[in-house]
């Protein structure tokens, strides 16, 4: 069964910095495509950032673009997405998936694996 593991997360003031890790199988990780999604109260799902390996395509949404960013590790079996400049809108619960393939980014994964999420908070 795969799993994938969230870690990081927490409070944070305005303008300060957070890093969220999912680790994942190792072939998970190296081959296929992840996604971060974030979903605040009342509100629903929404992706965040995608990464997909066959043709290195890294997609962010408006609202975050220029401030996150998506990364792997394959030493450490790892995906993360950093958040800089986050802003009390940034404020939900973050959950990274996988889909079963490498689909590209553009082309809608499916995504079957899902982490169990991580808050983040954004306030004074």
């Amino acid at each position: 069964q795969v799993q994938l593991v969230q870690s990081g997360g927490g409070l944070v003031q305005p303008g300060g910095s957070l890093r969220l890790s999912c680790a994942a199988s190792r072939f998970i990780v190296r081959y296929n495509t992840i996604g971060w999604f974030r979903q605040a109260p009342g509100k629903e799902r929404e992706g965040v950032s995608c990464h997909s390996v066959p043709d290195n395509k890294t997609w962010h949404s408006d609202s975050v673009k220029g401030r996150f960013t998506i990364s792997r590790d394959n030493a450490k079996n790892t995906v993360y997405l950093q958040m800089n400049n986050l802003k009390p809108e940034d404020t939900a619960n973050y959950f990274c998936a996988a889909d079963q393939y490498g689909t590209s980014c553009g082309a809608g994964p499916a995504y079957t694996f899902w982490g169990q999420g991580t808050r983040v908070t954004v306030s004074q």
